[in-house]
C-alpha cells in the first residue's frame, strides 16, 4: 500500500501567536475539536490528552505524546483513539504535525499533516473513517480560522 498521509494548509489572517494559542489552549480547542480540550504541559515527551464529555461523563477521546515542539512554529505529536478496537502499541499511533509560518505581521500559514495510515493496523479503514476519504483537516482548519478571527475582534 502506498503512503496514506493527509496534508492540508490554510492562511489565517493573524500572527503566529494567535494561531498557536488556538492550537494549545484547551478552552480554544474545545471550540473546533468536537468539544475536546487538548491537555498537556506542552513539553517534549509529555502526554497529550484530548478530553471531552460524552453522556455526562468526561472521557479521553484521543491520547498521545508530544514528539517535538517549537513554540509558535511547530508541534508534532503521536495520536491514537484509546476507545478504538486496535491494540495500543507504538506501531498503531499516527503522527500529527502542525507547522506555522508567519508570512507577515498579520498572516500565518498553518499546515497540518497526519499519517502515515499505511503503516498502522486497519490504516486504510482508519484513514477513510477519520477523514471522509481524503477531505482531511480542511473542516477543522476552517473552524480554527473562524475562531482566531473571532478572537481578534475581542
Amino acid at each position: 500500500m502506498s503512503s496514506l498521509i493527509v496534508k492540508n494548509s490554510i492562511v489565517i489572517h493573524a500572527n503566529t501567536s494567535k494561531v498557536w494559542n488556538a492550537l494549545v489552549n484547551p478552552e480554544q480547542t474545545k471550540k473546533y475539536m468536537f468539544g475536546c480540550g487538548a491537555l498537556s504541559d506542552w513539553k517534549k515527551e509529555s502526554a497529550l490528552l484530548w478530553k471531552g464529555v460524552y453522556e455526562n461523563k468526561e472521557i479521553i477521546f484521543v491520547k498521545g505524546f508530544i514528539l517535538d515542539i517549537q513554540r509558535e512554529k511547530l508541534l508534532t505529536y503521536s495520536t491514537i483513539d484509546p476507545n478504538a478496537p486496535i491494540e495500543d502499541i507504538p506501531e498503531n499511533y499516527l503522527t500529527v504535525t502542525y507547522h506555522l509560518v508567519q508570512e507577515s505581521d498579520t498572516k500565518t500559514t498553518l499546515t497540518v499533516t497526519q499519517g502515515d495510515y499505511s503503516k498502522v493496523t486497519d490504516g486504510e479503514k482508519r484513514y477513510k473513517e477519520a477523514f471522509n476519504n481524503g477531505e482531511g483537516w480542511n473542516p477543522i482548519l476552517m473552524e480554527i480560522k473562524k475562531l482566531v478571527k473571532l478572537n481578534l475582534k475581542k
